[in-house]
């Protein structure tokens, strides 16, 4: 009689522990489920027994992405963007021009006829490689070194002076200081100095083009590492995720805030870092290489026009001071001489000429 009770005793017993573990996995899986909606963005997560606390200087870095080495050598030539015959020739123009406009100016300030100026040296290839992956319809929101943005949409070279000089033509009248542009007509926002409002304001007009029936615009707004340090930056992320806005944020990062290097700025990844945090789509990309900022900013744009914003971290280099008003040899080692500055310019024009023979295209001389 024991033998056949024991048995029974057994199997009730396996029964009950089955019911319990099945009823357990079902508790957890509800739970997750749980989680996943309200906290976690619905992304999966699991239990573990684990304790762990996380290292953040353990995760790798995020790659940069590149379409040239650093002799301007294309690397893959599947990723080459084969930009025709007029988009090579005003690639090209755009970023020479804007490069001898800011040498005028530069000058110009330092005889005292203009107040003010930021050039934009070494950072030529990510304004111009980013605008010319852009719709001429999109909203832009600068900060105050994306004038190659603008010249892109063919905003007259006069124009540029009038603001900069502050004249009776400058389409703001001359209550804005130089560098300080603005253009309805070319869908380019009035920038304006404090640092980092134009972020928000970016998301508010992104979330009001979502809101558009058979809206086919999207907004792309451009900052600096130190804008990105501002509190401003965090909530225009977290907002862009949230409220899932056509937009595009494009963080020049050129090592430094003014004075303060990048490396006094923040812990961990970068800027780019940040992105997967808040929910944004994100890569980090070389900012000198006008081929990759171009490739980059067109797979943005494809992901930003279905609502789901992108954050692109350029990695670049600020050649000249900040501005007229700041000397960066104190902070930092002496800068390239103006002439090497025009030298490696030119040679960096030369390198695009080898893979976009645009001098074959230029009108030939009477």
């Amino acid at each position: 009689m024991l033998s056949r009770v024991v048995p029974s005793v057994a199997r009730a017993a396996l029964a009950r522990s089955s019911v319990r573990l099945l009823t357990t996995q079902a508790g957890d899986d509800f739970t997750l489920k749980e989680f996943s909606e309200k906290y976690l963005g619905y992304r999966k997560a699991a239990f573990t027994e684990k304790l762990e606390i996380i290292d953040p200087s353990a995760e790798p870095a995020l790659p940069i992405y590149r379409v040239t080495d650093m002799q301007g050598n294309i690397i893959d030539h599947s990723q080459d963007p084969n930009f025709d015959k007029e988009t090579s020739l005003k690639i090209y123009r755009d970023m020479t021009q804007l490069n001898v406009m800011d040498r005028i100016l530069y000058d110009s300030q330092r005889q005292g006829r203009i107040s003010f100026y930021m050039t934009n040296f070494g950072e030529e290839g990510a304004h111009v490689g980013s605008a010319a992956a852009l719709n001429n319809k999109d909203l832009i929101y600068g900060q105050y070194r994306e004038v190659g943005v603008l010249m892109w949409r063919n905003f007259p070279l006069e124009n540029f002076m009038h603001q900069c000089y502050g004249n009776h033509k400058d389409i703001g009248k001359g209550r804005q200081m130089p560098v300080h542009y603005g253009s309805t007509e070319h869908n380019f926002v009035t920038i304006s100095s404090p640092l980092t409002t134009q972020l928000p304001q970016a998301v508010g007009s992104a979330y009001a083009f979502k809101r558009t029936p058979n809206n086919d615009r999207i907004v792309v707004v451009y900052f600096g590492d130190g804008a990105a340090s501002e509190g401003d930056a965090h909530a225009a992320f977290n907002f862009a995720a949230t409220l899932d806005c056509p937009i595009i944020f494009f963080c020049r990062n050129n090592g430094y805030a003014i004075s303060t290097p990048t490396s006094e700025q923040y812990g961990g990844d970068g800027i780019a870092g940040k992105g997967p945090g808040y929910g944004l789509h994100t890569i980090r990309v070389d900012g000198n290489d006008v081929f990759a900022v171009y490739n980059a900013t067109k797979a943005a744009r494809e992901l930003a026009i279905k609502n789901k914003p992108v954050l692109i971290e350029a990695m670049t280099y600020r050649l000249g001071h900040h501005s007229t008003s700041d000397d960066s040899t104190v902070y930092r080692e002496m800068t390239p001489s103006l002439k090497r500055q025009r030298d490696e310019f030119d040679a960096h024009m030369e390198e695009y000429k080898e893979h976009y023979p645009v001098d074959k295209c230029l009108p030939k001389q009477a």
